[in-house]
C-alpha cells in the first residue's frame, strides 16, 4: 500500500525516507495492533488501543446503560487513533488535494471515477501557487474536511444527548463524570487529531515562517479540549467546539475559494460575521455555565476521587483562560480586517490613478493630429516627416 507517489528512492532510516513513507509505516503499526485481536494472549492488550476503557454499567428505567469515565488507559486509545489520523491525513493529501492542485498526474483510468472529481480538477487546473500559498492550501484543505466532520458529529451528539433543548443540563448535576460512549469517543478522537498535527508539521515540510502560527492554534485546541475533558466540563466543551468548528469551516472554505479565484471575497465577509458571533456566544455561555451555573451549585469543593473541581479558584482560572483566548483571537481578527481594509484602499487609489492617466494620454494623442486612411495627418493637413532608421 503506497500513499505517496515515489519519484525517487531514498536510503533506509534517512529523513527523506521517513517523510516519504511515514503513512505506510504507521499503517503497518495499525495492522500489527489489529492482528493482536486475533490471538487470545494479546487480545486484552490490543483492545486497550481500539476500544475506550473504564466502562460502568448502571440500571435505569430504560434498562442497563453503559457509561464511561477517564483514566490513564485512555492514552493507549488516543495513540491508536493518533495513528489513524496520520493515515487519513495522507489519504486526503494524496487522493484529494494533490489531485486537485496537480491534475496532470492522474491517469486515464482514474479520470473516469466520478464526474465531480473531474469537474473539480477542471476548475482548479489554473492553480499556480507559491510555496506559502501551497502550504495554506494544504492546511485549509485538511482542516476543511476535519471541521466539516467534527461539526456534524458534535451537532449530532448535542442533539441526541439533549443538551441543545435543555441548556441548564450543561451545569446541572456537576460533576459530569460518567460519559456516554459517543461523548467519550468524540473527545478521544479530537485529542488524537490535534496531537497528530504536531508531527505533520515535519512530515509536510511546513515552512519555518508558518510553524509558529500553526503551533499556536494546535496547542490552544489541545489545551482547551484536554481541560474540558479532565475537569469534567465535557458538556460545555461540546457546545463550544461545535461553535468553533462551524466558524473555522467557513474560514477555510473562504480561503480555498480565494486560492481558486482571488475575486471571491464575499465568503470572508460571511465568515467575519460568524467569527464575531462565535466569540460573543462563547463568552456568554462560559459566564452563564461556569460563572453563574457552577457558582450557585450546592456541590462546592475539590474532590479528586469524585471528579469535582467546582472551586472558586478553578472556575476563575477557566474563565480567565477562555477570556484571554477569545480576546487574543479578536485582536488578531481586528488586525486582519484592518490589513484587508488598507489593501483595499490602496488598490482603489491605484485604480483611480490609472483611470486619470488614460484620458490624459488620449488627449495628447489627439492634439498631435489625426489619422486619415491609415496615415497620421498633422493639424495643417501635412504628413509628418519620416525619421530615418539607424543602422544597427
Amino acid at each position: 500500500m503506497a500513499f505517496r507517489r515515489r519519484n525517487k528512492s531514498y536510503p533506509f532510516f534517512s529523513q527523506e525516507f521517513l517523510i516519504q513513507n511515514h503513512a505506510d509505516i504507521v499503517f503497518s503499526l495499525v495492522i500489527f495492533i489489529l492482528i493482536g485481536l486475533m490471538f487470545e494472549a494479546t487480545a486484552k492488550t490490543a483492545i486497550l488501543f481500539i476500544q475506550p476503557q473504564y466502562n460502568v454499567t448502571t440500571q435505569s428505567p430504560e434498562g442497563e446503560v453503559t457509561f464511561y469515565h477517564y483514566g490513564w488507559k485512555d492514552s493507549a486509545t488516543i495513540l491508536f487513533y493518533f495513528f489513524i489520523a496520520i493515515i487519513l491525513h495522507a489519504v486526503v493529501q494524496e487522493y484529494l488535494l494533490d489531485r486537485v492542485r496537480m491534475p496532470h498526474i492522474i491517469t486515464g483510468s482514474q479520470r473516469s471515477l466520478t464526474r465531480s472529481v473531474a469537474l473539480l480538477q477542471k476548475v482548479n487546473r489554473r492553480l499556480h501557487l507559491s510555496k506559502s500559498k501551497n502550504t495554506k492550501f494544504n492546511e485549509s484543505g485538511q482542516l476543511c474536511v476535519f471541521h466539516l466532520v467534527s461539526s456534524v458529529w458534535s451537532f449530532y451528539v448535542l442533539l441526541t444527548e439533549g443538551y441543545l433543548l435543555h441548556p441548564s443540563s450543561l451545569w446541572e448535576n456537576y460533576p459530569h463524570v460518567h460519559l456516554r460512549f459517543q461523548v467519550k469517543f468524540f473527545y478521544l478522537t479530537q485529542m488524537a487529531y490535534w496531537l497528530h498535527a504536531l508531527p505533520e508539521l515535519y512530515f509536510q515540510k511546513v515552512r519555518k515562517e508558518e510553524i509558529s502560527r500553526q503551533l499556536q492554534y494546535i496547542c490552544l485546541y489541545l489545551l482547551h479540549i484536554s481541560a474540558a475533558y479532565l475537569l469534567n466540563l465535557s458538556r460545555v466543551g461540546l457546545v463550544l467546539l461545535f461553535l468553533q468548528y462551524v466558524s473555522e469551516l467557513g474560514f477555510h472554505i473562504a480561503r480555498l475559494l480565494y486560492f481558486t479565484d482571488e475575486s471571491h471575497q464575499k465568503m470572508f465577509d460571511l465568515w467575519a460575521v460568524s467569527f464575531v458571533f462565535t466569540r460573543m456566544a462563547t463568552l456568554t455561555l462560559m459566564f452563564l455555565s461556569v460563572g453563574f451555573g457552577l457558582g450557585r451549585s450546592e456541590n462546592q469543593g475539590l474532590d479528586l476521587e469524585m471528579g469535582n473541581f467546582n472551586t472558586v479558584l478553578i472556575r476563575m482560572i477557566v474563565l480567565l483562560l477562555v477570556c484571554f483566548t477569545q480576546s487574543w483571537l479578536l485582536w488578531k481578527f481586528i488586525r486582519f480586517q484592518l490589513r484587508r481594509w488598507r489593501e483595499f484602499r490602496l488598490e482603489q487609489a491605484v485604480r483611480k490613478k490609472t483611470a486619470t492617466k488614460q484620458p490624459l494620454r488620449a488627449l495628447k494623442r489627439d492634439s498631435l493630429g489625426h489619422h486619415e486612411n491609415g496615415v497620421l495627418k498633422a493639424e495643417n493637413g501635412a504628413s509628418p516627416r519620416m525619421k530615418k532608421l539607424k543602422s544597427p
